[in-house]
């Protein structure tokens, strides 16, 4: 009779430990995103040497995607010497001037808004005014969503931020798109007031080196 109880008991407690074990957790404050198709870039914006257009794949942390590790950051307004690039290289990153222009966007979502047509006018105009100058787009997104997902999607937002400044005059071959996803939030909250600021397509001036 004990040996039964025994055994019974021993089943019961099996079953809980196998049930337990099976239950993944759900991270808090994470919604997934289904995934979707993504419609391929058009002529001039896939991979290529810098100067072309096209998108500049996340690298990791510590570098700076442009194929200049943090170490080799040099001086400048802001910026930071973009090493071995073709005819971008000694090209400057400023990432300041552009600072409020940065354009925001809706949730899982890579359309402008016509509210954020302001700010990516005023870029426009900027570069009509220094021709020499050329052009960075970072494109980002809140923590919600796989991290490949979001890589997409900050590609697709950048990509349309470039879009829609060569449809105001400015030449393709000026501008060039990249990636963080979900990488860099501006605000590490877990809510829509830090999700809305992390949903974003940043502007970064390249400028020429001296003498040039």
């Amino acid at each position: 009779m004990k040996r039964t109880h025994f055994l019974n008991a021993l089943a019961v407690a099996l079953t809980l430990v196998v049930a337990g074990v099976g239950c993944k957790k759900t991270p808090k404050s994470v919604t997934p995103i289904p995934a979707r198709t993504v419609r391929a870039p058009g002529p001039g914006t896939g991979p290529g040497p810098l100067g072309g257009g096209g998108t500049v794949p996340n690298q990791g942390v510590g570098e700076n995607n442009l194929g200049t590790k943090s170490t080799d950051l040099g001086p400048g307004t802001g910026g930071t010497p973009m090493a071995g690039m073709g005819k971008f290289e000694g090209y400057l990153m400023d990432t300041n001037i552009f600072a409020a222009a940065t354009v925001h966007f809706d949730f899982d979502s890579s359309v402008v808004k016509r509210s954020e047509y302001e700010k990516a006018d005023s870029v426009v105009e900027q570069l009509k005014l220094k021709p020499e100058d050329k052009l960075l787009i970072d494109g980002h997104c809140d923590e919600r969503g796989t991290e490949e997902y979001n890589r997409s999607l900050g590609e697709r937002r950048a990509l349309a931020l470039r879009e829609y400044l060569i449809g105001k005059g400015i030449g393709g071959e000026r501008i060039r798109t990249r990636s963080w996803g979900e990488d860099r939030p501006v605000d590490p909250g877990h809510d829509e007031v830090a999700w809305a600021k992390n949903r974003r397509g940043e502007f970064i001036l390249l400028l020429p080196p001296a003498g040039q």
